[in-house]
């Protein structure tokens, strides 16, 4: 059901040119807001891209010296080898501003690399497998803390394009329809005022004339 007009009054047409201006200059804000993060959100995008290549590689270099390890040392030694990472990994939850937005993070901080168990029963593949696995464990918390922001970014694109959508499609036109007939509707009645008001000199010139 269409929305009725307002009265066709001066009052009116003022208020609502004003609201038309408001929603252009929404409209405006609202699509370099949405240029933005979207040239944010590709950035992120690419970023994560090449993290995740990186996580790939890592990982088709960790998983088969993995099998070396359990191979060399056996399942049990390398459990025991496992259970005593390399470095120690701390998780933190941040948050980070983009384009004006605060939005939630992950980070991952690593300690510095240090052997905790014996050389004794371990070869050179231990190493190198507890090395792998524990710069892919820490390329997976910033990947997950990258993923967070893509996500939100691409939510808040979807919400702003919605918005977008809105004042361009429904907003915008109906004001500015509202406007014309506003103005239509006033200068109708002022024809009409200007021809009643002839009409009536006309009338009073005739009779005057008598």
């Amino acid at each position: 059901m269409a929305q009725a007009f307002p009265a066709p009054t001066k009052t009116n047409l003022i208020a609502e040119k004003r609201s038309l201006a408001l929603a252009l200059q929404g409209y405006d804000l609202l699509e370099k807001k949405r240029e933005i993060l979207v040239i944010e959100l590709l950035k992120r995008i690419d970023e994560l891209d090449l993290l995740e290549r990186d996580i790939q590689a890592l990982a088709a270099s960790a998983y088969p010296r993995l099998r070396k390890m359990l191979l060399a040392v056996g399942r049990e030694r390398a459990l025991a080898i496992s259970s005593k990472p390399l470095r120690s990994i701390s998780l933190k939850t941040q948050t980070v501003n983009v384009s004006g937005m605060s939005l939630p993070s992950l980070s991952a901080v690593a300690g510095p690399s240090e052997l905790s168990y014996s050389f004794m029963n371990s070869f050179a593949v231990c190493d190198e497998t507890v090395v792998q696995f524990s710069e892919l464990l820490q390329k997976l918390a910033v990947a997950a803390g990258l993923r967070t922001i893509v996500w939100r970014l691409a939510r808040e694109v979807r919400k702003t394009q919605r918005r977008v959508n809105a004042l361009d499609k429904m907003v915008i036109p109906r004001s500015g329809s509202v406007v014309k007939f506003i103005e239509s509707t006033l200068d109708e009645r002022d024809r009409e005022s200007l021809f009643a008001v002839k009409l009536l000199k006309q009338r009073m010139s005739e009779r005057g004339s008598l």
